[in-house]
């Protein structure tokens, strides 16, 4: 991945913050909380997390230096941040909350990663995961046949972001299989009201392409961005106000 833009990515700030809100309900608040937040970006949601729950610690992990360096006006008592891959790091103790919005899309392997978190949590511990499933979504779809041209094949090597997100009854199914029996399990779409198509490629911008930028360079990133957006307005038309629905799967589960 290349480093994230927080900028670009905040341009839709109450937009993606909506998803956390929800996914933050179905935690059950208990007293002197130690929380871990993954993927925790610009802090301020973790944050907020950490004041909702009045926890006792809360540790937001990221892989983002540039996030980070924004998280670092948030930290305060029990509340730190630390800079980590995810799909490497573990918690020094174990959790009374594993949480992560928008993040666990990007490892593979959900059946071995749901295993491993599950693995941290305290006695009563709760997991809280909600993760993108809009990879059907044509402006996705984009995405992958423009990096196909033969223009571009040669720095994308082949390469395709394709999310691993499982269907929402395996979600389901593994975490009963890990213990987890009480759950919530649900699929939920965000309905984002956007000024024109063209605000669809500014949300992209901020996640998937993130990671064709890296690959692609700052001259073929511009002539792909500008084949992309043509390729969407050929499929969506110049639709005034365009409306974005986003599909997400959002879990909690304890024991």
């Amino acid at each position: 991945m290349a480093d994230w833009n927080p900028a670009q990515y905040e341009r839709f700030k109450d937009e993606r913050s909506r998803p956390f809100h929800d996914l933050l309900a179905l935690v059950e608040p208990r007293a002197l909380m130690h929380c871990v937040d993954l993927g925790c970006g610009t802090g301020e949601l973790t944050r907020h997390l950490h004041q909702h729950l009045s926890a006792r610690t809360t540790l937001g992990v990221d892989s983002s230096p540039a996030m980070l360096q924004k998280a670092a006006a948030h930290a305060g008592p029990g509340l730190s941040f630390a800079q980590a891959d995810i799909a490497a790091w573990a918690p020094e103790t174990p959790q009374d909350l594993v949480f992560s919005n928008a993040a666990l899309h990007w490892l593979n392997d959900h059946e071995a990663l749901l295993a491993r978190l599950a693995g941290w949590l305290a006695p009563g511990g709760q997991l809280a995961v909600q993760v993108p499933s809009n990879n059907d979504h044509i402006a996705h779809q984009l995405t992958h046949r423009v990096a196909a041209r033969p223009e571009f094949a040669d720095a994308m090597r082949g390469y395709a972001r394709v999310w691993p997100v499982l269907a929402i009854e395996q979600y389901s199914v593994l975490l009963h299989r890990l213990g987890l029996t009480r759950q919530v399990v649900r699929m939920q779409v965000y309905l984002h009201v956007m000024e024109s198509p063209d605000a669809v490629i500014e949300w992209v911008k901020g996640t998937l392409l993130t990671d064709y930028e890296k690959r692609l360079g700052p001259a073929l990133f511009a002539a792909y961005l500008r084949q992309y957006r043509d390729a969407l307005h050929a499929e969506l038309g110049d639709v005034r106000p365009y409306p974005y629905a986003f599909k997400r799967v959002l879990m909690w589960a304890t024991r």
